[in-house]
C-alpha cells in the first residue's frame, strides 16, 4: 500500500499562509530547497488541492531564466511528476496532472491501494479532508520561526484526537523540521 505524507511550511502558530494567502515568509535556504527536491524526487504521485495546484502552476513552470540551479531542477521535477488535482472548479490541469471532481476519499483509497510508493498531500482543504479518515501516514512539519496572527491552519479542527509519533528532528538555517508518523 502507498504511503502518503502531508508535509508543509508552517508559521510556529500553525498557519500554511498568512491572512492575504501569502507564503513569501517561506522563503527555503539553499539546503533546505535541495532537500526538497530529494524528497519530491522521491515521490511517486502528488496530491494537490486546487488552491496549491494553481499557485505552483503559475510559477514553476515558467521559473525565469535567472532562477538558481535548484530552483530550475525543482521546476523540471514538479512539471514532469505526476500529479492528481482535487478540484470541484477547475475545468483542466496540466503538466502531467489527472482532474479528479468527485469524491477525494475515495479516490485517495484507491490510489494508496494501486501501489507500493510514496505520494504526497499538499494543501490544506484536501488533507482536512483525509485527516479524519486516517489515510495520512507521515506528517513532516517545515517551522519557520514567524508568527503570523491568522491564515490558513495547517490543521483543521477536529472533535476526535490524533495521536502521533515523532520519529525525526532536523535544524536547517531557516527551519526546523518535524516528523511525525500516524498511529
Amino acid at each position: 500500500m502507498r504511503k502518503l505524507i502531508y508535509g508543509y511550511g508552517v508559521s510556529l502558530d500553525g498557519y500554511i499562509n498568512d491572512r492575504d494567502g501569502n507564503i513569501d515568509w517561506t522563503d527555503p535556504d539553499e539546503e533546505l530547497h535541495q532537500f526538497h527536491n530529494d524528497r519530491y524526487r522521491q515521490l511517486e504521485i502528488a496530491l494537490h488541492g486546487r488552491r496549491l495546484y494553481e499557485l505552483m502552476a503559475e510559477y514553476w513552470p515558467h521559473v525565469p531564466d535567472t532562477a538558481s540551479p535548484i530552483e530550475r531542477e525543482f521546476a523540471e521535477l514538479w512539471t514532469q511528476k505526476p500529479k492528481v488535482v482535487f478540484s470541484r472548479t477547475l475545468t483542466e490541469v496540466h503538466w502531467n496532472s489527472r482532474l479528479v471532481s468527485d469524491n477525494a476519499v475515495e479516490e485517495v483509497r484507491k490510489l494508496k491501494a494501486a501501489g507500493d510508493g510514496v505520494m504526497e498531500v499538499g494543501g490544506a482543504n484536501l488533507a482536512a479532508s483525509l485527516i479524519p479518515h486516517g489515510l495520512i501516514d507521515e506528517y513532516q512539519l517545515f517551522i519557520s520561526p514567524v508568527l503570523l496572527g491568522g491564515g490558513t491552519p495547517m490543521f483543521p479542527t477536529s472533535d476526535k484526537r490524533l495521536t502521533l509519533r515523532l520519529v525525526e528532528t532536523r535544524h536547517f538555517a531557516t527551519v526546523v523540521m518535524l516528523r511525525y508518523l500516524a498511529e
